[in-house]
């Protein structure tokens, strides 16, 4: 038998993260096989993941799982898994709006879908929260287009678009919008806005903790009495938000909130939870643009109550700034999405086999 067991998969840079997508089907079925064999695969745990195929980082250490769904409405069904690279472990436990971005060109790609025309939509099913999505790729010719004019902060030069749009994400993880019930609350003497349109975050005004919010990551990351106050809010909101002990989880992100600087509607620094995200999530930016529209909120008031009256929130982060589209209706204390849509890119930059030590995966 040999030493090792090659696996198929691509490599994608999907939005301004990059992973390994996989065949649900070319996976163990068991849990804990399979994160045995993602964490051999990407070189978890260790800070440079250099036994692996990670980049020492979140943002380059994730993983998508994928498959035909059997779902009415849905083409494919797509579980994101984190794969951390200073701890084995793998987390479900939330979504990945820019590894999403790369499930509709691989579901075109591998098959599992046929193009339709010069695009093609494909229906996503996020089996993290349960909810739908809509990827509309460039198909041209009958293959999927990389190339392109569009540009995205965090990624240098242009690719074709994928236009996202979210159907039904509001209170996903959380159970509501407001999973708190409150627009604002206070946790720790410190006023938060606890929000969950796609992914928990928990917005609050970085000079509440000290910072100004125009910090480079490494400076916020190396403030041992900020961060530790973050933390601390963290793990309570995590109890108010209906996500139970939260210490051991990658939700609810914490978003310091700004003035924008830029031209944009709010600037922000997001703990992913512990590290500083050199930009922004996507659903974490849906989430924080939704709070942008609400009256009461901690990111409206920081934003400008003008930034209420916007379709097109553009959301600043460390390297850049980025878009959200969003339809959303307040009559009092009813507030409704009605749609959330966004842009990314995505380009397929691998395929082939990864290799796990048969010792991982000894089945074959």
């Amino acid at each position: 038998m040999s030493s090792q067991m090659p696996i198929r998969c691509s490599v994608i840079r999907g939005g301004t993260s990059k992973g390994l997508y996989f065949h649900a089907g070319d996976l163990p079925h068991d849990q804990p096989t399979r994160n045995a064999v993602l964490l051999a695969a990407m070189g978890s745990p260790d800070q440079r993941e250099i036994d692996g195929m990670g980049g020492g980082d979140p943002l380059t250490s994730k993983v998508a799982v994928i498959r035909a769904s059997l779902r009415e409405g849905a083409d494919v069904d797509y579980l994101f898994l984190q794969v951390w690279p200073d701890r084995g472990q793998v987390s479900d436990n939330q979504n990945c709006g820019n590894l999403l971005a790369g499930v509709g060109p691989f579901a075109i790609e591998e098959g599992l879908v046929a193009v339709s025309g010069p695009t093609t939509p494909v229906r996503i099913w996020m089996e993290n929260s349960r909810t739908l999505a809509v990827a509309t790729v460039q198909t041209p010719d009958g293959r999927v287009r990389y190339d392109g004019t569009t540009h995205i902060d965090g990624v240098p030069g242009t690719h074709a678009p994928v236009a996202i749009e979210f159907l039904d994400i509001a209170g996903s993880s959380c159970g509501s919008l407001l999973p708190t019930g409150q627009v604002s609350d206070v946790i720790n003497d410190v006023r938060v806005t606890c929000i969950d349109n796609g992914m928990p975050v928990v917005c609050l005004a970085a000079e509440s903790v000290g910072l100004t919010g125009y910090e480079d990551p490494a400076e916020i990351e190396a403030n041992e009495e900020a961060c530790a106050l973050v933390e601390a809010i963290r793990l309570r909101a995590g109890e108010l938000m209906n996500l139970g002990d939260v210490a051991a989880s990658t939700v609810p992100k914490m978003c310091l909130l700004a003035k924008a600087r830029h031209g944009g509607t709010i600037s922000t620094r997001t703990f992913i939870p512990h590290r500083i995200h050199d930009a922004i999530g996507v659903f974490g930016a849906v989430s924080v643009a939704t709070a942008c529209r609400l009256p009461g909120s901690v990111a409206y008031e920081v934003a400008g109550a003008e930034a209420g009256d916007h379709e097109v929130l553009d959301i600043e982060h460390p390297s850049g700034h980025f878009s959200v589209t969003l339809d959303v209706t307040s009559d009092g204390d009813a507030i409704e999405v009605h749609r959330a849509a966004l842009m990314r890119t995505a380009r397929l930059l691998m395929r082939g086999d990864v290799f796990v030590p048969s010792s991982v995966w000894p089945h074959q």
